[in-house]
């Protein structure tokens, strides 16, 4: 940071289902502690990461960091199970998922072979539109508005996709949640897209590809799957649960590697530091390991559970930064 210049970040909110309230709730404490020693540069997100950093993102051109905070609490409270129906669906949705991980034999369906997927993306649109313009988006974004990247996979082509301002629309906002065993894919300009939990979790690598004037000097990840397993994955669900968070971490992890190798090479003199910004890479960690399952529950004591957690590793990362 140049001094008298706020420190440019850029955030990346992996994906995770509903495990990603947890990100929410570290989204709302930040904005709550920001203050001039940071310019938030850009935003990106997979699958409910998406959804967080959209909030946000949206909050923050069309008002101030109180309206994305609110815009946060409301997306997260209508996605939470609500009524008596909604709560027995999903207690049975999270069962089958946790027998299902158990080895349990149970018959599967095909998302195109019964209609309720259907209706929960549909549910998943009315929430998204009931907080955001996306007619607006294109205007908004302006020369001076944080990049906001929203992470998917194209089925077709068979590579990753992402959706960057204007071009973020509610499809690509379900396509990046549209995961393959539960809901349909989402056609976008002639191509299918399924969830960006195959690609991308998070996005990075166009956040790195800001101008020199605007490209981060600090790289914020809120990561939800644990780094980390001690022992050996030895009964289903165990292994299943591990295969899970891997498929989360490694393209992330890769990704972050290279940005750490520029780092040593500018470092080294190999790569000359007025053209290359050497970018400091934070982790906020959800560091509780929840069952694999959970990630489609959407009780709301759970939803909240995780949204209390986000907030205490907020705070613990912005007490951990140097100089705090």
């Amino acid at each position: 940071m140049s001094e008298g210049n706020p420190t440019r970040v850029a955030i990346a909110c992996q994906g995770g289902g509903s495990h990603t309230a947890f990100t929410a709730g570290v989204l709302r404490t930040l904005l709550e502690e920001w203050d001039d020693e940071y310019e938030l540069v850009g935003i990106s997100g997979t699958s409910g990461g998406a959804f967080n950093a959209l909030g946000t993102w949206y909050g923050l051109v069309t008002d101030d960091a109180d309206r994305a905070r609110a815009i946060l609490d409301g997306l997260w409270t209508d996605l939470a199970a609500d009524g008596g129906q909604d709560r027995w669906l999903n207690s049975l949705v999270t069962t089958l998922s946790r027998m299902e991980s158990a080895g349990f034999p149970l018959p599967t369906i095909s998302p195109y072979q019964v209609l309720g997927p259907e209706v929960g993306k549909q549910r998943l649109r009315e929430v998204l539109e009931r907080h955001i313009d996306f007619d607006a988006i294109p205007d908004l974004c302006q020369e001076h508005v944080p990049e906001l990247v929203i992470g998917t996979v194209d089925i077709n082509a068979g590579v990753f996709e992402t959706f960057v301002n204007e071009e973020v629309t509610v499809d690509a906002v379900l396509a990046s949640a549209a995961v393959p065993n539960l809901f349909e894919a989402v056609e976008i300009h002639g191509h299918l897209h399924w969830d960006g939990l195959f690609s991308q979790n998070p996005p990075v690598n166009d956040l790195m590809r800001l101008p020199p004037e605007r490209k981060p000097e600090e790289l914020w990840i809120v990561q939800i799957n644990p780094q980390e397993f001690e022992g050996e994955p030895d009964t289903l669900d165990v292994i299943a649960d591990r295969r899970n968070e891997l498929s989360g971490n490694i393209s992330l992890n890769q990704e972050l590697g290279f940005i750490e190798r520029i780092n040593e090479w500018v470092a080294d003199g190999k790569l000359p530091a007025d053209e290359f910004q050497r970018t400091t890479i934070r982790r906020i960690h959800m560091g509780t390991r929840f069952h694999c399952s959970t990630k489609v529950d959407r009780d709301p004591a759970f939803l909240d559970e995780l949204r209390s957690l986000g907030n205490q590793r907020a705070r613990e990362f912005l007490d951990s930064r140097p100089g705090s």
